[in-house]
């Protein structure tokens, strides 16, 4: 019988080894995966001010690049795309208003244009987007 009790031993250490190799494969996922989660960002240069405010109504997001392209949301538009999206919105017109992201060297005439279009489906409500300039 005292072989019997040698065998019965008590287990009074924890094998670390498992934890640790779960936790460097998840490490490994995360690390290929994040690249792949960061969304594409659409490149301008916001002219700077020295006041800004924040806004909390439902908007649309445009952004106006120094080409003259325009994006909703990130995707690329054209006029007639950006009014169906404009005129498929559930709810008041009033209460909508547009950010308008527009490159410092984009076209006045873009600027406006998009502005003319948004204004003709109703949307009166605007915020021009800038970066808050810090003071050297």
């Amino acid at each position: 019988m005292a072989g019997s009790a040698d065998l019965e031993e008590e287990i009074t250490a924890i094998n670390v080894t498992p934890l640790v190799d779960v936790m460097m494969v998840l490490l490994i996922i995360f690390m290929v995966t994040a690249t792949y989660i960061v969304k594409e960002a659409i490149e301008v240069e916001l002219p700077r001010a020295a006041a800004g405010g924040e806004t909390t109504a439902r908007t649309f997001a445009i952004v106006i690049t120094k080409e003259g392209r325009s994006y909703l949301d990130g995707a690329l538009v054209t006029e007639e795309a950006l009014l169906a999206k404009v005129e498929g919105e559930e709810g008041k017109k009033e209460d909508m208003q547009a950010i308008i992201s527009a490159d410092r060297q984009a076209q006045h005439g873009a600027v406006v244009r998009v502005l003319d279009l948004l204004r003709s489906e109703g949307i009166t409500k605007f915020a021009i987007q800038i970066e808050r300039q810090t003071n050297p």
